[in-house]
C-alpha cells in the first residue's frame, strides 16, 4: 500500500465508517488514509501525501475544520510526554512561512509515539 503500512494498528481505535464520512470530498484522487489517530473527538490523519488535521467543532459536530499540510512544508516538529502530574502531552507543528507552530493537545492515552513515528516517516519520505 504505502509508506505506513508497517504503522496501521498503532493508532488508537478509528472507526473506519466515520472516517470515510469525515474525509468524503477531501482526499483527491487516488489518496487514501493510511494512519489515523483519534484525539478526542478529532483526528489526526496520515496520507501518503500530506497530514490532515479534523478539528470537529460544537456540540452536535457539525463545523468541521480541516487543515491540509503537506510533509514538504513540515519544518520541525515537538511531542512533548505527559509527567506524573500532567495528563496531557502536547504537540507542536511549524509549518514553512510561519513563525508560531500549530499547537495540539494529546489526552492521556493517546499514541504519542504513533504519532511521532508517522510525522517521522512522512517527512523522511
Amino acid at each position: 500500500m504505502g509508506l505506513f503500512d508497517s504503522l496501521l494498528g498503532h493508532g488508537s481505535s478509528v472507526d473506519p465508517a466515520d472516517l470515510k464520512k469525515r474525509l468524503d470530498g477531501v482526499l483527491i484522487e487516488g489518496e487514501q488514509p493510511q494512519l489515523a489517530f483519534r484525539i478526542v473527538r478529532d483526528f489526526f490523519v496520515f496520507t501518503q501525501h500530506r497530514l490532515i488535521l479534523v478539528d470537529i467543532q460544537g456540540m452536535t459536530g457539525s463545523k468541521v475544520e480541516y487543515t491540509t499540510i503537506p510533509y514538504r512544508a513540515i519544518t520541525r516538529f515537538s511531542v512533548e510526554t505527559a509527567g506524573t502530574f500532567d495528563l496531557d502531552s502536547e504537540l507542536r507543528i511549524w509549518v514553512s512561512g510561519s513563525s508560531t507552530p500549530i499547537q495540539r493537545t494529546l489526552g492521556k492515552g493517546s499514541d504519542v509515539r504513533g504519532i511521532q513515528r508517522a510525522l517521522a516517516t512522512g517527512i523522511c519520505r
